[in-house]
């Protein structure tokens, strides 16, 4: 086995790498910057971008499963490519309007619906967003959707 002493050299080292790793710990965790709130904000957008893609790219391919299966009925196909085709839609609208959007001098936008509501949230604060901002974001809504003034909701979000 080990003899006394080098069993105390050991430990000996094993505490030195200890304090140290420590050190290291301590002064690398100081440097590091804390995020901001704009980090967090656009981090907001593009996530939820991503989520809404991701939910309606499975959703496409479950309609898609649907129509291609051959145990399915025509009525269930049917009922398939027109829920496939209504997302497909939905999804053009929806960037179509996000750009236009943006096209405005805005940072950011996000386009959120339901089957009769539309809310737009916006990268502005409040005391920025202009009633004539306001006017022509809902110009664009009333241009490329179905949707009335009082279906949107435009809520700024800084």
């Amino acid at each position: 086995m080990f003899s006394k002493k080098k069993k105390i050299i050991i430990l000996t080292i094993m505490v030195a790498l200890l304090v140290v790793t420590g050190y290291l710990n301590i002064a690398l965790n100081n440097n590091v910057t804390q995020p901001t709130s704009t980090t967090a904000t656009m981090d907001f957008y593009d996530s939820y971008r991503a989520e809404r893609e991701s939910s309606r790219e499975s959703s496409i391919l479950y309609y898609e499963g649907i129509i291609a299966d051959s145990t399915s009925s025509q009525e269930a196909k049917e009922i398939a490519e027109t829920k496939r085709q209504e997302l497909i839609e939905a999804l053009e609208t929806e960037l179509v309007v996000e750009g236009l959007i943006k096209g405005l001098g805005f940072e950011d936008v996000v386009l959120t619906s339901t089957s009769d509501k539309l809310n737009i949230v916006i990268k502005a604060s409040v005391e920025d967003l202009t009633a004539t901002q306001r006017a022509q974001i809902l110009q664009i809504i009333k241009e490329q959707t179905n949707n009335t003034a009082d279906d949107v909701r435009i809520i700024p979000s800084n």
